[in-house]
């Protein structure tokens, strides 16, 4: 609203000059289509590719913002990536043979040295039958028995575990961790193309408010298009008149500095209410609404003229 208000008051100026207007005349500024293009990250201008009021084709490379934080990102995304596609493929392999072969060798150390101590256990237990040797010693034998059973069964297990490789679940983990990691990465790939503004439709250039060297906040507007094939006449309609107005009208547009008018037609009307500047408040007809409303102008020598130009339409009727 503050805009809306700083513009109209502009145009108390411009349009004092802008030629006969009557009560039916309706006050307006001369617009095109714009689009604002944004930083998606606060990193410095590196280059302009384009310069102000060129005309550019739809996918024309217009400013390229400084790459190298995101190059880093792109890089350590990348190497995620790979580091969980080894370790699927690791565990899709399965072990190596080599692992499998040490522990086999593993186990067959431990049943030599159960053996050994099965034969010690079972020469003290003669012993102590006899009551050659304490009762302590024969615990100590059986306790040297068991810890090398144990040991064995602890090798057995760890072969078992090798030999029948990963289980599915682990397998699973793997693969949405390889998902998660390849996902993280397109979007940092994402993130680096879009340091390369381009143009999302064809138009002309009408500013570049931030210069190579600055560094913009993320989401300022860096560049700014004018787009579509002719401009539109905003204009403000009274109250009063709102009702006779309609979509697909026609009018006729006077733009401030051509003589010559501009044909148009009503290609929108707001439909709620904002307010009537006071030199547009004419008589009885006089109201504090007004509602905003779109004429597009026709012909080609419309296409060159620029935007915030102060105008003032009226209907065919009142013209003539």
């Amino acid at each position: 609203m503050c805009l809306d208000r700083q513009l109209l008051t502009l145009l108390v100026v411009l349009c004092s000059g802008c030629g006969q207007q009557t009560p039916e005349s309706l006050p307006g500024t001369l617009e095109w289509d714009r689009i604002a293009l944004p930083a998606e990250a606060s990193e410095p201008v590196l280059r302009w590719a384009v310069t102000e009021g060129e005309q550019v084709a739809a996918g024309a490379l217009l400013l390229e913002l400084d790459p190298r934080r995101q190059d880093a990102r792109v890089a350590q995304a990348q190497a995620e990536v790979e580091q969980s596609a080894a370790r699927l493929r690791e565990l899709s392999n399965g072990a190596r043979l080599e692992s499998i072969e040490a522990a086999q060798a593993v186990l067959a150390r431990s049943q030599a040295q159960l053996n050994e101590a099965e034969r010690n256990f079972q020469r003290i237990a003669a012993l102590q039958r006899r009551r050659m040797v304490p009762m302590a010693e024969l615990d100590l034998a059986r306790a040297s028995r068991d810890s090398a059973n144990a040991d064995r069964s602890k090798a057995r297990a760890q072969l078992q575990e090798l030999t029948s490789g990963t289980r599915p679940e682990q397998l699973e983990q793997a693969s949405f961790a390889l998902t998660g990691a390849r996902a993280a990465l397109l979007q940092q790939q994402l993130n680096r193309e879009r340091l390369s503004l381009r143009a999302p439709r064809a138009g002309r250039v009408d500013s570049l408010p931030f210069k190579p060297g600055d560094q913009p906040p993320q989401g300022a507007t860096v560049v700014s298009l004018l787009s579509g094939e002719a401009p539109y006449a905003r204009l403000y309609v009274a109250a009063s008149q709102r009702a006779t107005l309609n979509i697909d009208d026609r009018l006729l547009v006077h733009v401030e500095g051509i003589t010559q008018p501009f044909q148009g037609h009503v290609r929108s009307i707001a439909s709620e209410a904002s307010f009537t500047p006071y030199y547009a408040l004419v008589g009885d007809d006089a109201s504090r609404l007004s509602y905003r409303a779109e004429v597009v102008l026709e012909g080609a020598a419309a296409q060159q003229l620029p935007a915030g130009l102060p105008l003032h339409a009226e209907r065919f009727d009142h013209a003539q």
